[in-house]
C-alpha cells in the first residue's frame, strides 16, 4: 500500500484545488481565535428575565411550523414549544459536543505536541468546553428541561466514536457543527428571538466558523491521505451518523411537555414539506462538500438519504 508523507500532501489535489499546508491553516485560525473569542459568563447577561411576548428559537425553525396541528395551536403554545425545541437541541449540542471533544483527542494524540494543528485543537477543545457549559446554562434560564438523546443511540454512539477513523472523527464533525450553525445564523440576527438566545447563538456562530474551516481542511486531506478501506468505511459511518443525528435532532418528549399528543405530532413533522425543506437547506452546504470530496458515494449516499437530510 501506499503511503503520502506530509511533505508530499502540499502537492496533492482534490476535487476542490491544492490542499492548504496544516501548519498554515493552523496558525490563521489561531490568529483568529485570539481575536474573536468569548467568555459567555461574562459576555452575556445570564440575571435578564426571559421577555415576554418573544420566541425562544424562530417559529419558521421549530418542527411543527406550518402543519395542521400548529395551525390549531394558540401562539402561547407554539412559543412554549420553540422554548422546549431550543432546549433539546442545546442538549443535542452538548451530547455532540462532548463527542467531538474525544475525538479531537484521540486525533492528536500521537501528533508532534509542539505543533500549531496541535495547539488549534487543544484551542478548539477549550471553545466547546465553553459552549456546553453555556447551552446547559442556557437551558437552566429557559427553565425548560434537559432533553438527552434516546439510551440506545446515546450508547450507539459510544460504538461509532470508538471505532470511528480519522476522516469519519471529522465528518461527523462537520455533521454535527453545520446544520446547527445554518440554524443559529437565521436565529442570532432575529430581534423576535429572546435576547440571551440571540447571544449564545451568536457566540457560537462566530467560534464555530473556526472549528468548521479546522474540520474541512483535515477532511480533505483525509480523503486524499487515508487508505481505501478507511474512506469506504468512512462513508458508511458518515452515513450512519446523519442517520441517527436527524433521529434525535428534536426529542419528541417536547411534544407531550407542551400539552400535544406525541404520535400526532410526530407522524406531522415526519409528513411536513416545510420541516424537509428545512432540514435539507440547514444540510445543503455541507452534502455539497462532502459531494465533491467523495463522502457520498455509494452506500453512503443511501443513509444520508433515509437521513431526510439530503433530497
Amino acid at each position: 500500500m501506499t503511503t503520502v508523507s506530509e511533505q508530499d500532501v502540499q502537492a496533492l489535489r482534490d476535487a476542490l484545488g491544492p490542499l492548504k499546508d496544516r501548519e498554515q491553516v493552523a496558525i490563521r485560525l489561531l490568529e483568529a481565535s485570539a481575536r474573536h473569542s468569548f467568555d459567555p459568563d461574562t459576555e452575556l447577561d445570564w440575571e435578564a428575565p426571559v421577555e415576554e411576548g418573544k420566541w425562544f428559537w424562530p417559529p419558521e425553525l421549530v418542527s411543527l411550523y406550518d402543519t395542521p396541528l400548529w395551525r390549531k395551536m394558540s401562539e402561547e403554545q407554539r412559543m412554549d414549544l420553540s422554548r422546549h425545541e431550543a432546549a433539546s437541541l442545546a442538549s443535542l449540542g452538548i451530547w455532540f459536543e462532548i463527542i467531538l471533544m474525544q475525538l479531537l483527542v484521540r486525533h492528536i494524540y500521537d501528533k508532534p505536541v509542539t505543533s500549531q494543528h496541535v495547539r488549534y485543537a487543544l484551542t478548539e477543545i477549550a471553545d466547546e468546553c465553553r459552549h456546553s457549559m453555556m447551552f446547559g446554562r442556557m437551558i437552566q434560564w429557559g427553565g425548560a428541561p434537559t432533553y438527552p438523546v434516546p439510551r440506545g443511540y446515546h450508547n450507539a454512539a459510544r460504538i461509532l466514536k470508538t471505532i470511528s477513523t480519522t476522516p469519519g472523527s471529522f465528518a461527523a464533525t462537520l455533521l454535527g457543527e453545520e446544520i446547527l450553525d445554518w440554524m443559529q445564523r437565521l436565529t442570532f440576527p432575529d430581534e423576535r428571538v429572546q435576547t440571551l438566545v440571540r447571544g449564545v447563538t451568536r457566540i457560537h456562530v462566530v467560534e464555530e466558523a473556526r472549528h468548521v474551516r479546522y474540520a474541512r481542511e483535515e477532511l480533505r486531506r483525509q480523503m486524499v491521505t487515508a487508505p481505501s478501506w478507511e474512506r469506504r468505511l468512512t462513508r458508511l459511518s458518515c452515513g450512519e451518523a446523519a442517520r441517527i443525528f436527524s433521529v434525535c435532532f428534536i426529542n419528541p418528549q417536547v411534544y407531550d411537555n407542551v400539552g400535544l399528543d406525541r404520535r400526532e405530532a410526530v407522524a406531522q413533522v415526519k409528513a411536513s414539506g416545510h420541516r424537509a425543506e428545512v432540514m435539507q437547506s440547514g444540510a445543503s452546504r455541507l452534502t455539497e462538500f462532502f459531494d465533491d470530496i467523495g463522502v457520498l458515494n455509494g452506500v453512503g449516499r443511501r443513509l444520508w438519504k433515509s437521513s431526510g437530510l439530503l433530497a
